[in-house]
């Protein structure tokens, strides 16, 4: 087994072969709330289950609330279970992510996976990003509706981040892979190696989470409530403030997380991530063209150009949604794309 490392750029290069024939489960066990993390904000508004399992985040007109890791990670992969409120959402942002940005203020990275509230009657959508090393200035945002009713029932949203590639998943189906950039590469320094942080919140996002701010929470409709179980924390803890290059333990994590299954990006796999796209891919960073001033592809080395017909000059998908009420449209099988 060769393994080639670079620690001083967190660079593993393991032959594709390799990854195929060591590719073995992450342990993703859930762990009762108290092992993990801890309450950050919020008060009363949030409320654990008696068995420690469940966490119900709410918005109401004094607060938002959410939750943090007792640790700080050097890679991993971070999972949870998130039941969405119903009826009007308009504005409420429903967050999971990861970040250290109270650490290093200036130059955070940070990985996100964001639900967005919408109008009664029209869907939640699912917004992923990243950045690294401050790069907030290259927003690389992208934009899903989700094939169910997100208010239904729990649905798992995952990351998986390794020195190689961060991989977001939606009900164990991946959704979107960033590959780590060669350091010659325009935009390799976006990427996060920075121990970070997990997050949960709800919070008042009415200045841009529905239309761009046009539709504003509704504080009659509240308290919105979220619901997270299932929590999945598998990593290497270590000091938040810790950026130093990974040392040897972080190293032989890192590989074992590499050759996990949540990192190994099967042909089945890619296939399902198209198929996603294809179907709930409705704005994507990469084809914005306004906000990029002509070309997003300079800036994103993963922007791929074949689709770039498919979307308008400002991101958004050509493909019509149809605009039926959210339950009936979930329960038919999905929102649709024509």
């Amino acid at each position: 087994m060769t393994i080639i490392s670079s620690w001083s750029g967190l660079v593993v290069i393991i032959s594709c072969a390799l990854i195929m024939s060591y590719a073995a489960a992450a342990g993703t066990s859930p762990v009762p709330f108290d092992v993990a993390y801890s309450p950050l904000f919020g008060g009363d508004n949030l409320v654990r289950s008696p068995d420690g399992r469940t966490v119900h985040l709410k918005l109401d007109r004094y607060t938002g609330s959410g939750f943090v890791s007792k640790s700080a990670y050097h890679h991993g992969f971070f999972s949870a279970s998130i039941k969405l409120p119903d009826d009007y959402t308009a504005g409420v942002v429903v967050a999971f992510y990861l970040s250290n940005g109270d650490v290093f203020p200036g130059k955070h990275d940070e990985l996100d996976l964001e639900l967005l509230g919408n109008r009664r009657g029209h869907a939640w959508h699912l917004q992923t990003n990243m950045y690294g090393n401050g790069s907030t200035a290259r927003g690389r945002e992208e934009r899903y509706l989700l094939p169910f009713d997100p208010t239904a029932a729990p649905h798992s949203y995952a990351i998986a981040w390794t020195p190689a590639a961060v991989i977001f998943y939606v009900d164990g189906t991946p959704i979107r892979e960033l590959v780590r950039c060669p350091s010659a590469m325009p935009g390799a320094g976006d990427y996060p190696a920075k121990p970070m942080s997990v997050y949960a919140t709800i919070w008042d996002g009415s200045a841009w989470a529905t239309d761009g701010g046009r539709y504003k929470v509704d504080y009659a409709y509240a308290p919105f409530t979220a619901e997270f179980s299932d929590l999945v924390v598998t990593g290497t803890g270590t000091a938040a403030a810790d950026d130093r290059p990974c040392g040897l333990e972080c190293a032989a994590a890192a590989v074992d997380l590499m050759t996990s299954e949540v990192a190994v990006m099967t042909p089945a796999k890619r296939g399902a991530m198209r198929r996603f796209r294809s179907r709930y891919l409705t704005y994507t960073a990469c084809h914005d063209r306004v906000r990029y001033n002509g070309s997003s592809r300079v800036v994103f080395p993963e922007c791929d150009d074949s689709d770039r017909d498919d979307f308008h000059a400002w991101g958004e998908s050509k493909r019509l949604i149809k605009a039926s009420p959210q339950r009936s449209t979930y329960a038919a099988g999905g929102v649709h794309i024509d």
